[in-house]
């Protein structure tokens, strides 16, 4: 008996860690809406795969996804909708893979969204937000011991508990071997999502996405870039956005609500005349994206207004691939459009740069717009105190890796943003208030 008990339990683990090792990355969050979310995950080959969910308090009543098989033309990824969820309602949920329950060493939950105007209050919440993630796959990278050291910062942020984590461009790097192929970018992609110490965050915060050059093709590529569907495409594998491009634009362009406040997700890639191009329009959004977020703004009442672009848009230097170098028109008219449209409480918030900084900028009729630029997580930081950005808001430059925290509070006819910029380690750098302006 005892030999039939120890086969037995040999078996079980042997089960147990089977499944594990079919798990490549994730499980992640996407999206959060009241009555759906979004849940992601990637396997090492082909599986049966599905989540199951639970109210935390009534662990008897046992919800489940519908069943998927990841397939090598998808990256073995997998999205799924947890479509039984009430608003407010906290719930626990577990990955399946080929029926076997797989254990993670943290707690996986998710809380859909409130019904806040009916309940009255919209509650307070936390954003976490970084650019430029930059991984080394010993197969086609040099060897940088400081990228693996780096790797921190994403513990670090999971430990700060925040509810969404919006990731700003340059999430991953394709490189020489990667741009020209499904095969190549998809292996970049699974690369990068893969790294061990960034799994908790995605499992734990609900992870929205922009791309900037590094993401779309090469460094300041453009819409001239012959594999943009292809790169998209893949970008919509492995991100958990609500939607990606508008009725007849394509691109990496969303839109989501979280509790009262707006998030307009652009793509400043797809549609981008080059940089050095003499002569035609210059544009990094193109129009119709351009229009649809002037409109976007202008009907939008939400106290603050969370733009999230690649780019910088306020910086006043004319450098790199700043708005205000070579697209100086363009941001002229979206700022004109700001502020003839009375538009208020708009918030930038970019990457790219590899430095960290805010900028704020008042408008002819007294409103505040702001620029809040968090570069890098992982990749090499530098140090632009130099740059002649008139309009940074002093004690904000940061020349090292970091993360910026977002802690929105308070009532609706005062609702403020506390932005914390932290390092690696999550050691406070500065803090800032936006609100009661």
């Amino acid at each position: 008996m005892r030999f039939v008990l120890a086969v037995l339990m040999f078996w079980c683990s042997l089960t147990v860690w089977s499944q594990s090792a079919l798990l490549q990355s994730g499980p992640m969050l996407g999206y959060n809406e009241m009555r759906e979310v979004l849940l992601w995950v990637q396997t090492t080959s082909a599986a049966e795969v599905q989540f199951m969910y639970w109210e935390s308090d009534q662990p008897s009543d046992t919800l489940y996804t519908g069943q998927i098989r990841t397939e090598p033309e998808r990256a073995f990824t997998a999205k799924f909708i947890a479509d039984r969820v009430m608003p407010g309602v906290t719930y626990d949920y577990r990955l399946i893979i080929n029926r076997t329950v797989v254990d993670l060493p943290y707690p996986t939950t998710f809380t859909a969204q409130p019904n806040w105007k009916r309940d009255g209050r919209a509650p307070d919440f936390r954003i976490a937000l970084g650019s430029c993630t930059n991984t080394i796959d010993p197969l086609f990278d040099a060897p940088n011991p400081e990228f693996t050291a780096r790797y921190e910062i994403f513990p670090s942020i999971a430990d700060r508990q925040p509810d969404l984590m919006l990731w700003l461009g340059d999430n991953i790097y394709l490189g020489d071997a990667d741009w020209y192929t499904q095969t190549g970018i998809l292996h970049r992609y699974t690369h990068t999502r893969s790294i061990p110490k960034m799994q908790e965050l995605l499992a734990t915060a609900h992870n929205y996405a922009i791309w900037d050059d590094h993401d779309f093709g090469p460094n300041n590529s453009d819409r001239s870039f012959i594999h943009k569907d292809k790169t998209l495409a893949a970008f919509e594998l492995f991100w958990g956005n609500p939607t990606f491009g508008l009725p007849g634009v394509p691109g990496a362009i969303s839109f989501f609500q979280y509790m009262d406040i707006d998030f307009f997700l652009l793509d400043n890639r797809y549609h981008r005349s080059p940089n050095d191009r003499r002569g035609g329009e210059k544009t990094i959004l193109g129009k119709a994206q351009l229009e649809w977020l002037i409109d976007a703004l202008s009907y939008s009442n939400a106290p603050y207004k969370m733009v999230a672009v690649g780019g910088q848009v306020l910086n006043t230097a004319p450098l790199f691939e700043n708005y205000a170098n070579r697209h100086f028109e363009e941001r002229q008219y979206l700022l004109n459009r700001i502020e003839e449209e009375g538009i208020t409480g708009v918030v930038f918030l970019t990457g790219d740069r590899h430095h960290t900084e805010l900028s704020r900028y008042v408008n002819n009729r007294g409103i505040p717009v702001y620029d809040l630029t968090i570069s890098p997580l992982t990749s090499r930081s530098y140090d632009a105190t130099d740059e002649p950005n008139t309009l940074r808001v002093p004690g904000t430059h940061v020349g090292i890796q970091n993360f910026g925290i977002l802690n929105v509070t308070g009532p609706r006819d005062d609702r403020r943003i506390q932005i914390e910029v932290r390092d690696t380690q999550g050691a406070l750098l500065w803090e800032y208030e936006i609100g009661g302006e």
